[in-house]
């Protein structure tokens, strides 16, 4: 049972380190994964598009 007070107690102080972004941080990170994850998408979706054709045109 020691063990598992103390490594609970050893979680508290790792989190007092940790430096948590502020809200405005937040917006800014939340808005530029949103925006790589569009990009991708329509990165894969386009270049899906033009495999398709290519292997529908050589047939």
């Amino acid at each position: 049972m020691e063990k598992i007070s103390n490594f609970i107690g050893g979680v508290k102080k790792e989190l007092d380190r940790v430096r948590w972004p502020n809200k405005k941080d937040m917006i800014k990170y939340s808005i530029t994964t949103v925006l790589f994850i569009i990009f991708f998408a329509t990165f894969f979706f386009l270049l899906d598009i033009i495999i398709a054709f290519v292997r529908s045109s050589l047939s």
